[in-house]
């Protein structure tokens, strides 16, 4: 897999998780991705930037692209183990890689132990989701499943109440968020499967006071993910 850009290229050299094969940077640059290649060791390539715009058909490369493994991806049971506490997103049906990387951006920053996503309906981790992440992609647990309802189940018998985000739910700062909690995040447009809310422990909502009636899917992630924050101290 490729990827491409400052923040992306940097988090990915700084990552455990994800091996730089080589790295193909413009004549001429000079930084601390640079440097931090060097330190491991990559192979470093300095081509004109015209060769970069051909491997980069947004241009969108700032300078740099990297040649990486494929991303890997871990168990729920993984995401599980992270922390006492456990806190997990479930993403149903996330379609749109923008909001996929900012998303894992959003929880990433919001000390997220895992995200958990589905085989089906649901962009896989590609180089525009990575890029879209800012590199955050590379510090964040991501497993993809078959069935995340039975995904759900596994998080309950190990103790963590999982909460849907949808329209027809509580308020979300009545819900108690302070513990080992899921949050399950529904597609653009299709939001929140009538199934996977049955599975839940609970539907939480945002309290909306303008005239369109719903956010963006990336953007209501990241606020319910800060009540959660606010509540768990």
């Amino acid at each position: 897999m490729k990827i491409q850009g400052k923040n992306s290229v940097y988090e990915a050299l700084r990552s455990d998780e994800i091996t730089v094969n080589s790295l193909m940077c413009a004549k001429g640059v000079n930084s601390d991705i640079i440097a931090l290649a060097r330190k491991r060791g990559v192979k470093i390539t300095y081509v004109d930037r015209d060769l970069l715009d051909k491997h980069s058909p947004d241009g969108k490369h700032q300078g740099y692209i990297a040649d990486v493994t494929d991303f890997e991806y871990c168990d729920v049971a993984d995401i599980l183990s992270s922390s006492d506490k456990p806190f997990a997103v479930i993403l149903d049906g996330i379609n749109d890689p923008h909001n996929f990387g900012s998303i894992i951006r959003s929880c990433e920053c919001a000390g997220v132990d895992g995200i958990i996503i589905g085989r089906n309906r649901q962009v896989a981790v590609t180089d525009t989701v990575v890029r879209c992440s800012a590199g955050a992609v590379a510090h964040i647990k991501i497993a993809r499943v078959t069935n995340i309802n039975n995904a759900i189940k596994q998080l309950q018998e190990n103790g963590v109440w999982v909460y849907a985000l949808d329209m027809d739910g509580e308020e979300i700062g009545k819900a108690d968020l302070s513990g080992a909690v899921g949050i399950v995040v529904g597609g653009e447009g299709s939001g929140v499967s009538a199934y996977t809310k049955k599975c839940c422990d609970g539907v939480v909502s945002l309290k909306l006071k303008g005239k369109v009636n719903s956010l963006n899917a990336s953007v209501a992630c990241g606020i319910a993910l800060y009540e959660a924050v606010r509540q768990r101290g």
